[in-house]
Order: C-alpha cells, then sequence, then structure tokens
C-alpha cells in the first residue's frame, strides 16, 4: 500500500490540500489507534450505499475540523467519521455495514 491519492498525487495524507480536497484513508491512523489497537488503515469496510469493500486506507477522507470524515471510493457516500474531543474519541460507522480487521499472524505458532 503506497498511501497515494491517485487524483492528486498526495501521499499518506501528507500534502498541502486547499479547502474540499481531500486526503487518502492513511491520514486516519493516528485518530483510530487510539481505539484500536491493530492497524486500521488495512481493514475492509464495505459501503452501505454501493455495497463496495474497500480498506480504509483507500477511503477519500477530508478534515481535520471538526474531524475526519472518511468517504467511500466508489459512490463518495460517508462512511465513517472520527471526531476527538477534550474527553472522548468517537466514531461514526453509520455507513458502513461491516468492518472486517485482519489479525496479525502468529509466527510462533508455525515455528
Amino acid at each position: 500500500m503506497t498511501g497515494i491519492d491517485e487524483t492528486d498525487g498526495a501521499q499518506g495524507g501528507h500534502a498541502t490540500h486547499g479547502a474540499g480536497a481531500a486526503w487518502d484513508g492513511n491520514v486516519m491512523a493516528g485518530p483510530l489507534s487510539e481505539l484500536f489497537a491493530l492497524d486500521v488503515t488495512a481493514a475492509v469496510v464495505r459501503c452501505r450505499g454501493c455495497g463496495r469493500a474497500a480498506e480504509v486506507a483507500t477511503l477519500r477522507v477530508y478534515g481535520p475540523e471538526p474531524g475526519l470524515v472518511g468517504r467511500c471510493p466508489g459512490c463518495d457516500d460517508v462512511l465513517l467519521r472520527v471526531v476527538r474531543t477534550p474527553d472522548a474519541v468517537w466514531l461514526d460507522l453509520g455507513g458502513v455495514t461491516s468492518l472486517r480487521v485482519p489479525t496479525p499472524r502468529n509466527n510462533a505458532a508455525s515455528a
């Protein structure tokens, strides 16, 4: 996964963006790491609108204020929102029908 947004060449969400421009889903790695112990950018979400399955890293992300909004790369529906307040992190998965998080392989078990 390169984290390249093919529409504007942004890598890993670290490019300068004008108003209304989107980052790729890798920009959600930090905020989501507060909620999940695994790398959620590799998780696969299924869009409630069009049914497309996509890795979180491929979502079109807008923000950062008042929070991050991840949109489907297929139909542009809002899939998830992450908002950090002084005392909590809010996660809205209203546009997602499922979230599949790959588990790390246990190398010790295969040895």
